[in-house]
């Protein structure tokens, strides 16, 4: 790619964790957690290169890792920047459910890696999860999984949806 010259980019190609690097130079596309779900984006990779972004598919996720450009020299990856995070860490499948109920009413995006839910941090939130009585504490983290919210009130998604699997651990029918 030459100096200069914008990289037009309209799809991930895959991975890093599941691609052959063969000897390219790996340069970094950093992201916010809130922009992993824009379709039309600009940004500038940690080399300098020009990257404009412009996903055909409406659901385009993109996380740490995925490979957004590929040459005989190069391969751009994306990171995740860390940000300010709440942490929760629910004692019980009951007290997960409900902290992600409480949080899920916010309309906010919540994270779930290594049995704890994470938020990007809000004073109000963390005072009110704080004073409910959950382990939540403030840290630097990135936030790169995050959970599909697929509950349906009227009965028109699949029972096998997360929300339903807690629900069903922490109510078993009677």
């Amino acid at each position: 790619m030459k100096a200069g010259t914008n990289m037009l980019v309209k799809e991930k190609i895959g991975n890093i964790n599941f691609f052959a690097i063969n000897n390219r130079k790996i340069d970094n596309l950093l992201l916010e957690w809130y922009e992993t779900n824009k379709r039309i984006l600009h940004k500038k990779t940690i080399s300098g290169r020009e990257v404009v972004m412009k996903f055909l598919n409406e659901n385009q996720q993109l996380t740490e890792g995925d490979i957004i450009y590929e040459d005989d020299f190069n391969i751009v990856v994306i990171e995740i920047k860390e940000c300010d995070a709440m942490t929760i860490r629910p004692k019980t499948m009951f007290e997960m459910a409900a902290v992600c109920y409480e949080i899920g009413n916010k309309h906010i995006p919540v994270f779930y890696q290594d049995d704890e839910i994470l938020v990007a941090f809000e004073a109000p939130l963390f005072r009110l999860l704080g004073s409910a009585g959950y382990e939540v504490s403030r840290e630097k983290r990135k936030l790169v999984n995050p959970l599909k919210t697929t509950v349906s009130p009227h009965g028109y998604s699949s029972q096998n949806n997360l929300f339903s699997k807690i629900m069903k651990l922490t109510n078993p029918p009677e």
